[in-house]
């Protein structure tokens, strides 16, 4: 593999980390808990950018078995990543004083590394298991299997991240699968580390990289899901038929007066769009316009399809029902509208930021 694609493949991933460091910075300065996602990206990308510029020794050399650079970058993935990601980590989000004791194993071993450099101390190079049994005495061979050792307890604590944050309801499901992809790519990089192979480690900081901005786009796709929802205002009569002039004029005024249309006329057929059958296609058919006007006249309005924007009644309904006494058990919430429960508790938790047993409960 040539210099070039190292040098574009850890170029390419410090780039990714710095947007994901700075988007998760920016929200950080509003939620706490993106304090870690942000920080830790950071370094990553720090890491990567200045990895960048030896890329030429990276595809020239050839370090064998166990290298300390490997097993020491090893050794900083394992312990940034077991307290990632978010607040549900360990050793705890911000509790400086054990993330101090959970890191002092690695700020030891470091330490000692840098001494040894400083004092002339030569790096044993090892091919083989012959070789590896031949200087397993040696000073130098026995600090790599301590770090070898530390980085599989890291390891460990990664692989037990998801058992960990299932004890807290408010954690997303999508973070227990990313903490096992990212124990597995961890994994994947040790045995890097103990057999490198300069390919197989150009995959793993594409893996690496992949994950990481999975991660960002799913939390970003949470922060939508919190973000303050369209509302319906009433309209008082049909407003008059549309000018197609006026269209050709001002097409957002267009959407407007035939997004008012649409709005009139769902206020007034309740019991239409309460039939759990009741679509798009019935919507089309009823107001008289094609598919394409009635999503470009909810779209204009912040809706992001047709199904949202039906559902955004039947969620106000449904509310009104609850309020009423009229829905007391998740079986009754189908009489808003919706075909199944799962629809009904996706619908709500998107319209209302919250789940549907969470209000059912503090309502009734």
């Amino acid at each position: 593999m040539s210099e070039s694609v190292i040098f574009m493949t850890l170029g390419g991933s410090a780039i990714v980390h710095f947007v994901i460091t700075c988007v998760m910075g920016l929200f950080a300065r509003h939620r706490v808990q993106y304090l870690c996602l942000a920080w830790v990206n950071g370094i990553f990308f720090a890491t990567t950018l200045v990895t960048s510029f030896f890329s030429q020794a990276i595809a020239e050399g050839d370090p064998g078995i166990l290298h300390p650079a490997m097993l020491l970058a090893l050794l900083c993935a394992c312990y940034l990543q077991s307290i990632y990601p978010l607040n549900i980590s360990m050793p705890g989000f911000l509790q400086w004083e054990r993330m101090w004791r959970y890191a002092r194993p690695i700020l030891v071993l470091l330490a000692i590394y840098i001494g040894a450099a400083l004092m002339g101390s030569r790096i044993v190079y090892i091919y083989t298991a012959k070789d590896l049994v031949g200087n397993i005495l040696s000073s130098d061979i026995l600090m790599r299997l301590c770090a070898l050792g530390l980085s599989i307890y890291y390891i460990v604590n990664i692989f037990l991240l998801p058992h960990r944050m299932a004890r807290h309801a408010n954690v997303p499901g999508y973070l227990l699968g990313y903490c096992v992809a990212m124990g597995l790519s961890v994994v994947f990089y040790t045995y890097v580390a103990i057999f490198f192979n300069l390919t197989l480690l150009a995959i793993y900081i594409v893996l690496f990289t992949i994950l990481n901005l999975y991660l960002m786009f799913r939390t970003l796709e949470t922060l939508a899901l919190q973000m303050p929802r369209p509302v319906i205002s009433e309209v008082a009569e049909i407003p008059a038929e549309e000018n197609k002039d006026a269209e050709q004029d001002d097409f957002n005024e267009a959407n407007l007066h035939r997004f008012q249309r649409i709005n009139f006329w769902m206020q007034n057929h309740k019991n239409e769009w309460k039939e759990s059958t009741f679509g798009r296609d019935r919507l089309c058919q009823e107001v008289g316009y094609n598919r394409h006007l009635v999503l470009q006249s909810v779209r204009s309005q912040g809706f992001n399809n047709v199904h949202d924007y039906i559902s955004s009644f039947r969620v106000a309904e449904l509310k009104r029902m609850i309020s009423r006494g009229e829905v007391k058990t998740l079986s009754d919430t189908l009489s808003a509208g919706f075909g199944t429960i799962q629809t009904v508790r996706a619908c709500f938790l998107k319209v209302e930021g919250i789940t549907l047993d969470e209000y059912l409960k503090s309502r009734l």
